[in-house]
C-alpha cells in the first residue's frame, strides 16, 4: 500500500507554484508543532490540502500503520468489516487500515471539503469504495452505526478540549475498537493519556501499547510515551519538506482500545534498545512492575538473540 500511496501522491503538486506550496507547508508545520485548538478546518483550500498531503500523508500513513499493526497483533483472529476515520482529511489512516486488513469498507469524516475531495481523488484507483463525508468534528459528532473500527489520527490537538472529549466519547460509544494517534511530543502524549482514561472509563480495555488498562506509570512532565516509524522519502517528499536524507523517523504517541476479549502484551519496549558488548539494555513498560530497565546478556541464550533483534515499540515477554 505504501507504493500505491506514493504513486497517487507523485503528481500532486504539478501546476502549484513552488512559493505557494512552500508557504502552505510552513503554515501547516507551525500548526502541527504548536497548539491550535479551533472550531474551523485547518486546511482551507486546494493549495493547503495538496501541501498537506505531500508533507504529512507519508508520515501519518506510517505512524497509523504501526499503531494498527500493534493492535492487530493483539487480536489476530479479528478484522473490521467497517472503519470510520474521524477527521481523516485526505485519508492517510484509511490507506493504513487497508494495509493492515482486507475486505472492510471505510468512511472518512472531515469538515474540510477540499481535503475530502483530494482524498477521494488520491484513492480513486486503489480504494474506490471509500465514502468521503463532510461533517463537523466535535460536539454533535455521530459515528455510523455498526462501525467496527474508529481511527482518529493527528486530530485531537486541533480541537478545543470539549470537542476533543466529544470525539473520543463518540468513538468509544460506537466502535468495537478505537485507535488514537497523536504527535510524539509531550503535549501529544498528554492528549493520548487523557483520551486513554476516557476510553477505559467507557468500558474499553487497552491492548496497545500499554500492557495494562491501569494508570499510566509515567509522571507527566518527567517523560512521555512515544514511538517511531521509519518513513521513506520520495523525491516529492524531499522537495516539499526541504530534506536531503532518503528517510525520516516519525515520532508518535498512540493508544488502542477494544471491547473485544483481548489481552495486551506482558511488556513493551519504550525506548530504542541499547546494545552493549555481550548485553542489551531494554527499557520496558510492564503489566506488574510499571517502568523498568532489564539487562539481557549472552547467558540468556535465545532471549539475548531476541533482544538484539528487538526494536523500539516491540512487545517483550
Amino acid at each position: 500500500m505504501h507504493e500505491e500511496l506514493r504513486a497517487a501522491l507523485a503528481g500532486l503538486l504539478d501546476g502549484l507554484p513552488p512559493k505557494q506550496a512552500a508557504q502552505a507547508v510552513e503554515r501547516l508545520i507551525t500548526n502541527y508543532r504548536g497548539t491550535t485548538p479551533t472550531d474551523a478546518p485547518v486546511l482551507r483550500d486546494r493549495a493547503d490540502v495538496a501541501a498537506y498531503a505531500a508533507y504529512r500523508m507519508p508520515a501519518t500513513f506510517e505512524a497509523v500503520r504501526a499503531a494498527l499493526a500493534a493492535f492487530a497483533a493483539r487480536v489476530p483472529d479479528w478484522s473490521p468489516a467497517t472503519h470510520t476515520d474521524i477527521g481523516g482529511g485526505t485519508g492517510a489512516a484509511t490507506w493504513a487500515a487497508a494495509a493492515t486488513w482486507d475486505g472492510h469498507r471505510s468512511t472518512v469524516l472531515d469538515w474540510a471539503q477540499p481535503a475530502l475531495d483530494l482524498g477521494r481523488e488520491l484513492a480513486a484507483k486503489t480504494l474506490p469504495d471509500t465514502e468521503w463525508r463532510r461533517q463537523t468534528i466535535g460536539a454533535g459528532l455521530t459515528v455510523p452505526d455498526g462501525t467496527d473500527l474508529v481511527t482518529v489520527s493527528y486530530v485531537l490537538g486541533e480541537l478545543r478540549p470539549e470537542d476533543r472529549r466529544a470525539v473520543v466519547a463518540a468513538a468509544a460509544a460506537a466502535a468495537t475498537a478505537v485507535v488514537l494517534i497523536e504527535p510524539g511530543t509531550p503535549d501529544g502524549y498528554l492528549r493520548i493519556r487523557e483520551a486513554r482514561t476516557q476510553l477505559t472509563e467507557a468500558g474499553l480495555r487497552i491492548v496497545a501499547p500499554c500492557p495494562h488498562s491501569g494508570t499510566c506509570p509515567i509522571v507527566p512532565g518527567e517523560d512521555w510515551c512515544h514511538f517511531a516509524a521509519r518513513v521513506s522519502r520520495s523525491s516529492l517528499h524531499r522537495q516539499v519538506k526541504g530534506g536531503s536524507l532518503p528517510y525520516e523517523d516519525e515520532k508518535f504517541s498512540y493508544v488502542a482500545a477494544t471491547a473485544l476479549d483481548a489481552a495486551p502484551a506482558p511488556a513493551r519496549i519504550t525506548r530504542k534498545p541499547q546494545l552493549r558488548k555481550g548485553q542489551v539494555l531494554l527499557d520496558l513498560c510492564t503489566a506488574q512492575d510499571g517502568l523498568q530497565r532489564t539487562t539481557v546478556t549472552k547467558r540468556h541464550g535465545t532471549h539475548y538473540r531476541e533482544a538484539r533483534d528487538a526494536s523500539w515499540g516491540d512487545t517483550w515477554s
